[in-house]
């Protein structure tokens, strides 16, 4: 018997969950987002990035602490009511640009030389993640940075867990392949790692 490949998490899944609670996974309280926000920023290299993107913005808490270092910077996410929380609280930040979009289906043009995949891989299917992979592999310019941060647990609505996610772009840091591994932190909860694009 087959095995069903499971599928990328809809946006009604999503709107469903912060229509039930404004902050449902406490980015604005719980002191294990506050720990891994400062780590995150922590293990960024460089003090500035000219044009920066981040995938899965929610309510925008991390995209107003990302956003000083930041000449532009694009937050998307599929939830308009994680959005318009977003909107409010970087309302006075100039250089975030909040857009409703879901990757890999929809995409920005342009090139980043900061990528931020945290806390949203594993609502992917395996394809769309090699999808989504091929796309941010693309908008990468040599030098240019991806960084990963996701909770290792399992969470049974996910198609995938954290650990795989980073599997699959670490396999992408093998000699001849497109990316190198700059940095890796494995915490008790959540793993980082930063790569760069060859």
């Amino acid at each position: 018997m087959n095995q069903q490949q499971p599928n990328t998490l809809p946006p009604d899944y999503f709107d469903n969950v912060y229509r039930a609670n404004e902050d449902p996974w406490q980015f604005a309280s719980s002191p294990y987002e506050r720990e891994k926000y400062a780590a995150t920023l922590a293990a960024l290299p460089r003090p500035r990035y000219e044009r920066a993107f981040e995938i899965g913005g929610s309510i925008g808490v991390f995209t107003a602490q990302l956003a000083p270092r930041c000449g532009y910077l694009l937050s998307v996410d599929v939830s308009e009511a994680a959005l318009s929380q977003a909107r409010l609280r970087c309302a006075a930040l100039p250089q975030v640009e909040i857009k409703k979009m879901q990757v890999p289906g929809e995409f920005p043009e342009g090139q980043f030389d900061l990528i931020l995949v945290s806390e949203v891989g594993y609502y992917l299917s395996p394809p769309d993640l090699a999808r989504t992979a091929d796309q941010l592999l693309a908008a990468l310019p040599p030098g240019g940075q991806l960084l990963l941060v996701h909770w290792t647990p399992v969470v049974h609505d996910y198609p995938q867990t954290g650990d795989e996610v980073h599997d699959f772009f670490l396999a992408k840091t093998q000699p001849g392949g497109p990316l190198r591994h700059l940095f890796g932190q494995r915490h008790d909860k959540y793993r980082l790692d930063l790569l760069e694009k060859v």
